[in-house]
């Protein structure tokens, strides 16, 4: 399964999880470049599906 396929909370949860390991700078300048690269990638699918969640909600404050 891609993080495309994943629940919003599965890669917000991921990408804690990135944050959490780049934050402790143990890792080689590789795998912090791939890490930092996939919680980009994973950041960005989050913020597109919150903003969709916001425009559903003001689509049904607005109706209502």
């Amino acid at each position: 399964m891609t993080n495309d396929e994943k629940s919003f909370e599965e890669n917000l949860k991921e990408l804690e999880e990135i944050v959490r390991t780049l934050e402790e700078g143990e890792s080689s300048l590789k795998e912090t470049l791939e890490r930092f690269e996939k919680g980009i990638h994973l950041s960005n699918l989050c913020a597109k599906e919150l903003e969709t969640a916001k425009q559903k909600i003001e689509k049904i404050v607005e109706n209502d």
